[in-house]
């Protein structure tokens, strides 16, 4: 039994409404007609998607089932290439797959929307999707959802009810389809670089087209089996090792199976099935499947069959699997292992979201834990396996992998790995070897990845890359205590073959820091230099005449990388003296405070100046605020108590307090790159207004707090409650007050004007595809939040255990994650701390002063112990062990 948790629940937008599905967990009850009400438009290009289309992500640790409002789920998967499995093309006879149709003969329901029933519900839950369809006497009701963990299927639970009178014979076919679309960069390229005019999706479907398909029964005939193939393919790699390519001659089989019984009929045959009546009347349902299997077109499908006879008032409930088999996985082991059981697996896969994650629960703010729980799916949820690096990958999708074609850039995966430090450490060493194996002897680390394996042509060549490595490997290694990891040997690029070579993860990261110092350096003003970008890929290139770039990439400054360089430096130090290397951790140390000193002479009266480009060109930022330097400024502490005083207020004031929605990047926008309010040009980032929330933490816990609910997706859609995305899911930046249209995210704003026919290779062949294109699935709104709430309750790890200065402003709250624990109450503090290696830990708490008289004893594993203050501080002293964590517990 499914109930709302609140009438309307906080933060449900216009769409649909939050909810608590019957497993207790925080689900999206989607309830527009998307078909019918004008509120459901997106302003994109369409040959891309449908305008009304609105998307949820059903996946697990291996796949991503991108799931859409009407009901069919196109199958993203990695190994070979990024690619749809089952591409969504209704154009060329291409329905994706993940529904069905039930019927007696003469009446018909679909889990495809509408789905020609009396009442359709949809149900955007953790890790599945829910679509009951009801009508004429009968339900259907079908979860397909990814099981938790890494096998590379999903399952479709389909329970067919008969709420007649009178026994009733019923059909309910099974549809997955099988024409794939690969998310090739190459194609996309030779559109914008005008070698082509054919739009990226024809050239990406063309490709398609040239694999046929092979059919066979399998599992004793419950179900089938296809496999893609060229025929007469000349160019076959005949080498003993993998290498890199833009597209994928060779993916994996995929399959259907009915898990509990045997179904009466199957079909491979798309264009017979759907005929004349297309996906909403297809002729296929006048008759029982042909059961003729053959290698056919590449409109070919899979279908399963079941006859079902119901009494009056009953249900049957049927299971089927659709997956593929990449290597490393035996179809019949996979299959055995789900037909055990198969009433618990919905069940038992809901139960394994609820664990293993960063909590934080707030009473008199609940919507804020069930935030995290969604953010945690979603942002595990997205993970997918690189069959080249041979590790998983928290790629930033989005616009980026869906639409333009790459896993990029470097810097994103670090990022989306942070919460797992606290909650899953094999998701964090998973994309740190990813990244580790894409270092060059150099130490340079390449902008992004497309295809398999295959280093993405470089337009632009940040100067910031090697300083998001470093910072997640250190704070990795201090939380964790894992040193063993930086003696592992990592192959390096290209990993495979003669040129590939196999290097300790410390020494890889020495490469790395050598080449941020020696190779990328500082520049006249004894800043860290910008070559053509840093954070901000659109700085110089976009920002700055072409011709002037030769000259920027020699001499520009960058104010962001020196402010960061402050911190992750240090942090980098501090873990090279944890380990014992004190000769370079003082070199390190002593960069780090070069550029403190560097970055302290910018400030600008009110704030950091953001570059120094060329002597012509001079600095930016000076004029208006900047936001990207600005928090780690603070977090670095390259500024005095007066001057952060006055930074804090300027920020809040020319960047926080406008928008509603967080900080927008600058003070008054730019009159070049795009639209004002757009993008790089005064939007809101996510992946920036997280190191505010952690700088502002340092000063004023309210502003903080208040910042973080910001940039939540229940704040979001309270304040733009009409925009789909930003309520479940999001993009990487929405357009701040500045913009004509804020709450939503960049798109040509001639989508909306007499222009919007306006030739639309004009729009591809510019390097700003429209964000709305795929407004959703971008890591940054799904992970900034959970990493945030690290710095909310005012934790620091160190190289002896963690320190507290507890900020968040609230009497009571509880942070919760496998390695660390904080719980506030009017009683006291307690707490854990449990890294992978047992020793001996300290704790600290800086608490102000009319708080430390309160304490009077303290429980250390639970014995009670004097209370030891030092410096304002109380310091506890105590040990863990493997599975066994240090607990205290501090009583007023």
């Amino acid at each position: 039994m499914m109930k709302k948790i609140t009438e309307k629940s906080y933060g449900s937008g216009y769409f649909g409404e939050w909810i608590e599905d019957e497993f207790g967990l925080p689900a999206y009850r989607y309830t527009c007609d998307q078909i019918n009400d004008p509120k459901a438009i997106t302003p994109m290009n369409e040959t891309w998607r449908s305008k009304t289309e609105h998307l949820h992500q059903v996946g697990n640790d291996r796949l991503v089932a991108v799931a859409s409002n009407y009901g069919y789920i196109q199958v993203r998967q990695d190994e070979g290439s990024p690619k749809y499995l089952n591409e969504y093309d209704p154009k060329h006879g291409h329905y994706a797959g993940g529904f069905g149709y039930l019927t007696d003969g003469k009446i018909t329901l679909s889990t495809y929307y509408p789905g020609n029933g009396e009442s359709f519900d949809r149900i955007f839950g953790l890790g599945y999707i829910r679509k009951k369809v009801r009508g004429n006497g009968y339900i259907a009701d079908q979860i397909v959802f990814a099981p938790f963990g890494d096998d590379p299927i999903l399952i479709s639970q389909v329970t067919i009810t008969n709420n007649l009178k009178v026994p009733t014979d019923l059909r309910w076919i099974e549809f997955w389809g099988c024409h794939m679309y690969q998310f090739s960069l190459k194609a996309y390229t030779t559109t914008i670089t005008k070698k082509s005019k054919k739009h990226p999706r024809e050239i990406r479907r063309e490709f398609s087209d040239q694999f046929k398909h092979k059919f066979k029964i399998i599992n004793d005939g419950t179900g089938l089996q296809e496999k893609k193939f060229i025929e007469d393919l000349n160019k076959v790699d005949k080498a003993s090792y993998p290498k890199p390519v833009d597209e994928d001659i060779n993916p994996p089989m995929t399959f259907l199976v009915s898990l509990d019984t045997k179904p009466d009929r199957m079909s491979t045959n798309s264009s017979e099935f759907f005929g004349k009546g297309g996906i909403e009347s297809p002729d296929g349902l006048k008759e029982d499947l042909t059961s003729k299997i053959i290698t056919s077109s590449t409109e070919s499908a899979m279908f399963l069959e079941h006859k079902i006879h119901l009494e009056p008032g009953t249900s049957q409930t049927l299971y089927f699997t659709y997956g593929y088999l990449p290597e490393g996985f035996e179809l019949n082991s996979l299959l055995n292992k789900y037909k055990e059981n198969l009433s618990l697996l919905w069940s038992k896969s809901r139960e394994s979201w609820k664990n293993n994650r960063i909590g934080l629960i707030i009473p008199d703010e609940p919507w804020v834990d069930r935030e995290l729980m969604w953010h945690n799916c979603y942002l595990r949820g997205a993970m997918t396996y690189d069959s080249y690096f041979k590790e998983h990958i928290l790629s930033q999708g989005h616009v980026y992998q869906y639409i333009i074609g790459f896993q990029g850039a470097t810097r994103d995966p670090l990022q989306h790995a942070l919460p797992f430090i606290y909650s899953n450490s094999e998701i964090v060493k998973n994309v740190l070897r990813y990244t580790l194996k894409t270092v060059y002897k150099s130490g340079k680390i390449p902008y992004g990845i497309c295809g398999s394996g295959k280093i993405m042509p470089d337009l632009f060549k940040p100067s910031d890359l090697e300083m998001w490595l470093l910072w997640l490997v250190s704070e990795y290694i201090l939380a964790t205590r894992d040193i063993n990891f930086l003696e592992e040997e990592i192959p390096t690029y290209p990993i495979y073959g003669p040129k590939a070579d196999k290097v300790k993860v410390r020494d890889l990261l020495v490469r790395c820091y050598k080449h941020f110092v020696d190779k990328t350096g500082t520049g006249h003003h004894g800043l860290q230099r910008l070559s053509n970008g840093d954070w901000n890929d659109v700085v110089v290139v976009g920002h700055i005449p072409p011709e002037k770039h030769r000259e920027i990439q020699k001499y520009a400054e960058s104010v962001l990388n020196a402010a960061m360089a402050i911190f992750t430096l240090r942090i980098y130090a501090e873990m090279l003296n944890f380990i014992g290397d004190k000769e370079m951790a003082e070199k390190v140390q002593k960069y780090s405070d070069a550029q403190r000193k560097a970055v302290r002479s910018q400030w600008a009266g009110k704030w950091f100046k953001r570059a120094w480009l060329t002597e012509e060109l001079g600095w930016i930022g000076e004029d208006q605020m900047w936001l990207e330097p600005q928090p780690w400024a603070i977090i670095g502490g390259a500024i005095d108590p007066e001057q952060r005083d006055i930074l804090v207020h300027s920020i809040d004031e020319l960047v926080r307090h406008p928008s509603k929605i967080g900080a927008r990047l600058h003070s008054k926008g730019l009159e070049v790159v795009g639209d004002k309010g757009q993008g790089a040009n005064g939007g809101v980032w996510a992946s920036i207004n997280g190191t505010l929330i952690w700088a502002l933490s340092l000063v004023d816990g309210d502003m903080a707090w208040d910042e973080w609910k910001k940039n939540t997706l229940a704040i979001h859609a309270e304040s733009y409650p009409e925009v789909w995305y930003g309520i479940w899911s999001g993009p990487d930046t929405y357009n701040s007050n500045l913009s004509k249209y804020p709450g939503q995210t960049v798109f040509n704003e001639a989508l909306l004007t007499e222009d919007s026919k306006k030739d639309e290779e004009e729009i591809v062949w510019s390097v700003g595809l429209g964000w709305t294109d795929f407004p959703v699935f971008n890591l940054h709104p799904h992970a900034w939040p959970i990493y945030s709430t690290t710095k909310l309750i005012g934790s620091k790890i160190t190289s002896e255990g963690v320190e507290f200065t507890p900020t968040l402003p609230k009497d009571e709250y509880e942070f919760s994650s496998p390695l660390l624990g904080f719980k506030k109450t009017k009683n006291g503090y307690s707490g854990w701390y449990s890294p992978k290696v047992g020793g001996t830990w300290k704790i600290s708490l800086n608490l102000n002063e009319d708080e430390l008289k309160f304490f009077r004893t303290v429980e250390i594993n639970g014995k009670e112990e004097k209370i030891t203050i030092e410096r304002e501080k109380i310091i506890l002293s105590g040990k863990s062990a493997p599975e066994k964590p240090f607990r205290w517990e501090l009583k007023k």
